[in-house]
């Protein structure tokens, strides 16, 4: 049987390559635009899972976390951005994906995050792990050092997409009235 290109293209939608990256995003930071960003290299659409765990105290609600990533990928087609709780598996089900990807930046991140792979592969043995290091700019970067930066009055310009710099600001002016 030969499928020619018309056909082909039908067929695309249903061989899309999806995967999940989920996170508390805290804010978002660079590290995590740029994960997104070479996961779109190997997949078609990466869906971002923010995780609404009651048992954290976010400095964004889970709402304004969705907002500043669903801004800082506007107009991208590629990028889905919804909040989930529970499992990340019955999540990454509900979603019909079976990749999920986690940023690695150091040998700390690498021991809790493998404990999670394999805890997900016992839940779920369909869905794979895939672990992406961040590149080197953003290798020391995570949303509570940013957070702890700001608010010392640190310049967090390169750590942030611009308008999570602006959303921080506006948070911790609110904080102090």
């Amino acid at each position: 049987m030969i499928i020619d290109n018309q056909e082909c293209q039908e067929l695309k939608p249903l061989m899309e390559r999806k995967a999940i990256y989920p996170g508390s995003f805290d804010p978002i930071t660079n590290g995590h635009v740029d994960i997104i960003q070479r996961g779109k290299k190997i997949f078609d659409k990466i869906i971002v899972g923010v995780l609404d765990n009651p048992k954290k105290t976010p400095l964004f609600s889970t709402q304004e976390r969705v907002e500043l990533i669903r801004k800082t990928f506007e107009g991208d087609p590629s990028v889905d951005v919804m909040s989930f709780d529970g499992l990340l598996v019955d999540f990454a089900r509900r979603n019909k994906v079976n990749v999920v990807i986690r940023g690695l930046r150091a040998i700390s991140d690498f021991e809790y995050e493998f404990q999670m792979a394999l805890m997900n592969r016992k839940l779920a043995s369909d869905i794979e792990t895939l672990f992406m290091m961040p590149s080197l700019k953003y290798s020391f970067l995570s949303s509570n050092l940013v957070k702890e930066v700001f608010q010392l009055g640190g310049c967090i310009k390169d750590l942030v997409p611009p308008l999570v710099e602006e959303a921080l600001k506006k948070k911790f002016m609110n904080s102090k009235k």
